[in-house]
C-alpha cells in the first residue's frame, strides 16, 4: 500500500511540475511586435513631394538650410515642438523649423518647413503645422 502511495505522490508531483511550467524549464520571453508596431520608413508614413516640386519660395529656404543661413526671420533655425505629434516622436530640440515666405503676406503666413535629425529630415507644411509632407531630396 505505501508503495502505491508514493508512486501516486510522484504521479502528482509531476503533473503539478508540468501544470507549473515545468520544475526544470528554462524560462525565455520572446517579444512578437507586429509590422505596424515597427519602426516605418518616413516614406511609408507621410505623403511626400520632391523638392523640385515645392514652390519657388521653399526651394529657396532649403538652400538657405543647405548653406546654414543667413535667414530672414529670427524664428528661423529655432526648436519646433511638435504639439501637434503629427511627426515622429523625438527628443525636444531634434526638430527645428523655418519660414517659407508666403507671397502677399504681411507676417510670416503659415508656410514652414521643419527639419529633423540635424537637417537630414526635411517636412513641408503649407497649412501652418496641420500636416506635413516629406520633402524628397
Amino acid at each position: 500500500m505505501r508503495a502505491v502511495f508514493a508512486v501516486l505522490a510522484v504521479v502528482v508531483a509531476v503533473a503539478a511540475a508540468i501544470a507549473l511550467g515545468g520544475l526544470f524549464a528554462s524560462r525565455s520571453t520572446t517579444a512578437t511586435v507586429s509590422v505596424s508596431e515597427a519602426a516605418q520608413p518616413l516614406e511609408m508614413e507621410f505623403p511626400s513631394i520632391a523638392a523640385g516640386d515645392l514652390p519657388p519660395e521653399a526651394r529657396r529656404t532649403l538652400e538657405l538650410i543647405d548653406r546654414g543661413g543667413p535667414f530672414p526671420y529670427s524664428k528661423d533655425g529655432s526648436t519646433f515642438g511638435n504639439r501637434e505629434g503629427l511627426l515622429p516622436s523625438a527628443s525636444r530640440g531634434y526638430y527645428r523649423e523655418y519660414t517659407v515666405p508666403t507671397p502677399g503676406e504681411g507676417d510670416r503666413g503659415a508656410r514652414r518647413i521643419v527639419t529633423g535629425d540635424r537637417d537630414r529630415e526635411f517636412f513641408y507644411t503649407d497649412d501652418h503645422y496641420d500636416s506635413f509632407s516629406l520633402i524628397l531630396r
